[in-house]
């Protein structure tokens, strides 16, 4: 492994990482990152991703253009809740009665797949993507890197009990943010010297809690942070970490309104974090965006 890094520096051009979290709505201010990103000439080696964040990152991994930002923030921006989460109160509430593994089909989401346009397989990408699931039967982590590309994304972006699993290969496969929402560890599976992270999901304790699904956010948020702390420690001194500041988020779970702000907010913070970096003489070992949720997670790795 040392070797591949000490090869990896002899290059112009620094191996990079895009690793881009889970986060269901939220996941429309990943849009304004990635603009940012490749508008400043940072085109990804490797792209990693959970539930959301697969979904972004396979449109990027497709075809890692500008085109493809567009594309993306179209399909964000023509989103509303019914489009992802169909179906009346009373058919869900019928789904639960008769005991059935989800609340709600996941032909919705099967069609925001679509609408992104992602290559039919693993194959076809033009840049490696690696998508993280969760075996709903052994609990195991998966890491999908090859074959149909469109199943792996739905179980991807599964939520437990709201979406029906996905069997796929044999697995009965869930929301990868159930195992690893931030999924940073899988970016040293081989040579990287930067690793960018869009980190879009909720900072801990800050959303009001007024749904069920607010309880299923908060309990991926409480493991997120542990995961994340324990991810930060394993990445090898040698290697950048650049955690992208996240916008201001309080929409309701539900709510796919406003993206355009979202969006225009993310670019923006994305763009200034980018002027900091750039700005420095040598990469640094951690370099944490603004917000309170970075600051506590980088003095829990001082201590």
């Amino acid at each position: 492994m040392a070797g591949m890094f000490q090869a990896a520096r002899g290059r112009e051009r620094p191996i990079t990482a895009f690793v881009l979290s889970g986060g269901g709505n939220q996941g429309v201010g990943q849009v304004g990152m990635l603009r940012a990103l490749l508008e400043r000439g940072h085109r990804p080696d490797v792209v990693i991703g959970t539930s959301v964040g697969a979904l972004n990152g396979s449109r990027i991994a497709t075809d890692p253009s500008l085109e493809s930002v567009d594309r993306l923030e179209r399909v964000w921006l023509g989103l509303r809740g019914e489009d992802v989460f169909p179906g009346n109160a009373l058919r869900r509430a019928w789904n639960l009665l008769r005991r059935d593994d989800h609340l709600i089909p996941n032909d919705g989401l099967r069609e925001v797949i679509r609408a992104a346009d992602p290559a039919a397989t693993f194959e076809e990408l033009q840049i490696p993507l690696r998508v993280i699931a969760a075996d709903l039967v052994t609990g195991d982590e998966h890491v999908f890197v090859r074959g149909p590309l469109h199943e792996a994304l739905l179980g991807s972006a599964a939520l437990p009990g709201i979406f029906p699993p996905v069997r796929y290969n044999g697995y009965t496969l869930v929301d990868g943010a159930v195992v690893n929402l931030i999924p940073i560890s899988h970016a040293l599976a081989g040579p990287v010297d930067r690793i960018f992270v869009l980190d879009v999901s909720d900072p801990l304790g800050e959303r009001p809690i007024r749904s069920p699904l607010d309880v299923a956010i908060r309990a991926f948020a409480i493991s997120r942070d542990q995961r994340f702390i324990l991810e930060l420690q394993w990445v090898p001194k040698e290697i950048e970490v650049v955690v992208l500041p996240a916008p201001h988020d309080e929409r309701e779970f539900l709510d796919f309104s406003g993206g355009r702000v979202i969006i225009d907010e993310a670019y923006h913070l994305a763009m200034r974090a980018l002027d900091d970096v750039e700005a420095q003489p040598r990469p640094l070992r951690r370099r944490a965006s603004t917000g309170q949720r970075h600051r506590r997670w980088w003095r829990r790795l001082a201590s």
